[in-house]
């Protein structure tokens, strides 16, 4: 399922609402921790293309079906845009007001990465579901990330 995105500011809140009407019948609760990371996830990758790029974009989302259940589910999230420049990571001090959407996707996503699409590219994370009450699978673990030589706790 995808969601074309205007250059426009106001398309993020669009696309969260758009992402959190998607979860309905994808046996993911609305209140489940996964739930708030994707939609804070589908924010900072939708604000990345609207504010850099200035070019339409396009959000995808790959959920599990309603017959998935509890159990372990990997929930991917893309966005594709016509820029053809590589996204930078950055430092920010601690005043600056953003600058960390890149670091929050880093933390929070069990994997992301990019792609060159075409004229563009395609910027992707996957969040790991694990059954309730599981807690032997990696991604289930709370661990300490390195992003750009600093280390941080992910939460």
């Amino acid at each position: 399922m995808q969601l074309e995105i205007r250059p426009d500011p106001a398309e993020v809140g669009r696309a969260r609402r758009w992402a959190r009407a998607r979860l309905a019948g994808s046996g993911i609760e609305a209140d489940e921790p996964l739930a708030e990371t994707l939609i804070l996830l589908v924010s900072e990758l939708v604000t990345n293309a609207v504010v850099h790029t200035g070019r339409p974009a396009v959000l995808r989302l790959s959920l599990p079906g309603a017959e998935a259940g509890a159990g372990e589910v990997t929930v991917r999230l893309e966005v594709a845009d016509r820029s053809g420049r590589a996204p930078v990571p950055r430092c920010v001090d601690g005043e600056a007001t953003g600058g960390r959407g890149l670091a929050l996707v880093d933390g929070l996503a069990d994997r992301w990465g990019w792609s060159a699409e075409g004229t563009g590219k395609r910027i992707w994370c996957e969040l790991d579901r694990c059954a309730r009450g599981s807690r032997s699978a990696p991604a289930c673990e709370a661990g300490t990330a390195a992003y750009g030589g600093m280390a941080y706790e992910a939460v």
